[in-house]
């Protein structure tokens, strides 16, 4: 008798295998089962022989990739693999499933092409071979070693049925080139009919950005924000796709430039302890089998996701948490790290979202609803009471035509009667830290720049504080600089407070920005002869640029020519929305309507509120052909609405050649 110890020798030694057994037909009422007939078990002999070969042909052959080693006792418990020799992911596939997945898998590289040649443009064909390959990818899912056969209806079922892999012994194979569950047109129809679903949609919706990126470093500006966390030690999510990902990979290299870079690695990304970033997931194999180092490299990044959350997310917005977790460990971790990055909870939900006749439900002690956590930012009382003081004086210091630098500061003494009224003042989401004049300062002066902006994107027609606030500071800078001193030379020391205010240097705006440019000599002019200017100049920030020059100009939008501008900002920070505008007016000025298209598409510039006001403003302050050019472009905005033209229908391949030449 052989024990489950012999077998796990056995199958590492190599000795392990695959024997077809039985077949599953149709019969007149139900499915039958026979044996295989000698026909059969010869092509099953010649799919081993020619599985290879079609491998070879596919980028990076075979699927040497290695599996998780599992065995830990956090999320790795959830692979036994290697336990059974399987240490790579070819292990996973029969023989005949490699063939066949490897001939689909290449024929969907040449329909690549083929839809090229066909006619149509870059974009289309990335599209349409990336449906194909997301067919292809829901046919991995049902031909591998660990499908199962279903009992209650006679048919195989899909491998990922629990956030597992478990060993298999009874395994079954489907079709692939029939028509019934397992075959590939079954699974290319379910993507189809998600594709009729997106196309039945009305038109003119906002095309969301889909972006690649460590939520522990940075996110976009956002008013809402809903994530469905990794729950601690429960589901080892890359390793997981790590089965998938390896046929993807072989497809998705072939397809783009962005392809390529976003599967640069074999295996999808893990820990990365060198730059302390990568996967949460609370897995001790990952760390030397540390489960103390494991626990708080997952609680430390919760923390870090959360703070850039709150860094993201507008004053009034809110940030969604779904999460559904029976460890008191689990949730203890995700309210501490709540809290640490300045959320309150504000209300919460449980709402059903399991299917209660999943695997995983079934005799366990599963949970079948999600607790959905709505939390909002926790604010300081100080700032609060000292926005309430601001609020009515700036309209009062407006209303009395103070104007320029001279503004921002003028907010200060209203400020410090906030702050002066508490001995010390903390900050909402640090606890026991205080927040210093200096910081409290910033907050002030911030605030001020935000009014300012207002006014000018309502044309002096009284402030919009709510699209001020979402202003990044380059841009808020270049509209106070333009509002108050045009294209023409302004002095250093008033850019220099207005920088301050906004966060910035003058040093930034000229060499990190390229927004600035200096003139005229280190030295003040000769024609500052006024005592109040020069007692003025004293008081100035000591900050220099080391530029050189006492006079600084904007520089105009034909003037910045970097290529990255509007595309990305330095040290990966978001890109301002000055930089947009000024590559719209580039792309416009080329002639090339379509890259105009693309670009306002791409960056969802259409239905952005806060992009065309930006460019209004710039059309009052702007005059000759720049205010020609912006006003043709916001007269194709509004012209063309949210959504480009459909692309070329099934059969319009000459029609699709003749618009792409």
């Amino acid at each position: 008798i052989m024990t489950s110890d012999d077998i796990r020798v056995e199958t590492r030694a190599g000795r392990g295998g695959y024997t077809p057994v039985v077949a599953a037909v149709d019969g007149p009422k139900s499915k039958e089962f026979r044996p295989l007939t000698s026909e059969e078990l010869l092509a099953h002999d010649r799919a081993v022989q020619c599985a290879q070969e079609e491998l070879d042909k596919l980028p990076d052959g075979d699927l040497t990739e290695g599996t998780p080693a599992g065995g830990g006792r956090k999320a790795a418990r959830a692979f036994s693999l290697h336990a059974y020799g399987m240490v790579q992911w070819r292990d996973l596939f029969s023989p005949r499933q490699r063939l066949s997945l490897a001939t689909i898998a290449r024929n969907t590289l040449e329909a690549h092409s083929a839809v090229r040649a066909y006619g149509y443009g870059g974009v289309w064909v990335e599209a349409i071979t990336s449906y194909l390959t997301c067919g292809f990818q829901r046919l991995v899912d049902f031909a591998n070693v660990n499908v199962q056969w279903k009992i209650d209806v006679p048919t195989i079922n899909h491998a990922l049925v629990r956030f597992a892999i478990q060993t298999t012994w009874d395994f079954a194979e489907g079709n692939p080139i029939g028509v019934m569950a397992g075959s590939y047109i079954k699974c290319l129809d379910r993507i189809a009919t998600g594709l009729d679903t997106l196309c039945a949609m009305p038109r003119g919706m906002l095309a969301p950005q889909v972006r690649r990126a460590s939520s522990t470093q940075s996110l976009p500006a956002a008013d809402l924000i809903v994530t469905d966390p990794p729950y601690y030690d429960a589901i080892p999510y890359s390793d997981l796709m790590d089965w998938f990902y390896v046929w993807l990979r072989r497809l998705g290299v072939s397809i783009g430039s962005s392809f390529q870079e976003a599967m640069s690695c074999k295996l999808g990304p893990k820990w990365d302890s060198e730059s302390g970033d990568g996967e949460l997931v609370d897995d001790d194999t990952r760390h030397g089998g540390d489960g103390d180092v494991s626990k708080r490299v997952y609680e430390d990044g919760m923390t870090q996701v959360f703070i850039r959350c709150h860094e993201s997310l507008a004053d009034a917005g809110r940030i969604v948490i779904v999460f559904a977790n029976k460890q008191p460990d689990a949730w203890e971790t995700l309210v501490a790290s709540l809290i640490r990055s300045g959320f309150v909870v504000d209300g919460s939900w449980p709402i059903q979202t399991e299917q209660p006749s999943r695997m995983r439900g079934i005799a366990s002690a599963a949970l079948a609803s999600s607790v959905w956590l709505v939390c909002r930012k926790r604010h300081n009382i100080v700032l609060a009471e000292m926005r309430e003081n601001i609020g009515e004086k700036l309209r009062t210091f407006w209303d009395a035509g103070i104007r320029g630098p001279d503004f921002v500061w003028a907010a200060t003494g209203p400020a410090m009667e906030a702050y002066s009224k508490h001995p010390v003042v903390r900050k909402a989401n640090e606890p026991n830290a205080t927040m210093g004049v200096g910081e409290f300062l910033n907050h002030v002066r911030r605030m001020v720049v935000d009014y300012v902006v207002g006014q000018v994107l309502s044309g002096e027609q009284g402030s919009d504080l709510s699209a001020a606030d979402r202003l990044d500071e380059v841009t808020a800078y270049y509209l106070l600089h333009r509002n108050d001193f045009k294209m023409d030379e302004a002095p250093v020391g008033a850019c220099i407070l207005y920088a301050t205010a906004c966060g910035l240097s003058d040093a930034e705006l000229d060499r990190t920005w390229d927004i600035l440019s200096r003139s005229g000599s280190e030295a003040a002019s000769s024609d500052d002869d006024d005592g109040d200017e020069s007692e003025e100049a004293d008081d100035e920030p000591a900050e220099d640029s080391g530029a050189g020059g006492s006079k600084v100009k904007l520089k105009a939008w034909n003037q910045r020519k970097g290529k990255s501008m509007g595309y990305e900002a330095p040290e990966g920070r978001p890109v301002p929305l000055i930089d947009r505008v000024h590559r719209v007016m580039h792309l416009w000025k080329e002639g090339d309507v379509s890259k105009v298209d693309d670009y306002l598409d791409e960056h969802a510039l259409r239905r952005s509120e806060l992009f065309k006001r930006v460019v209004q403003a710039l059309i009052e302050l702007s005059s000759g052909s720049e205010r020609a050019l912006l006003e043709s472009i916001s007269n194709h905005i509004g012209a063309r609405g949210a959504v480009r033209d459909s692309g070329p229908g099934l059969f319009d391949g000459a029609e699709a050649s003749e618009a792409e030449a």
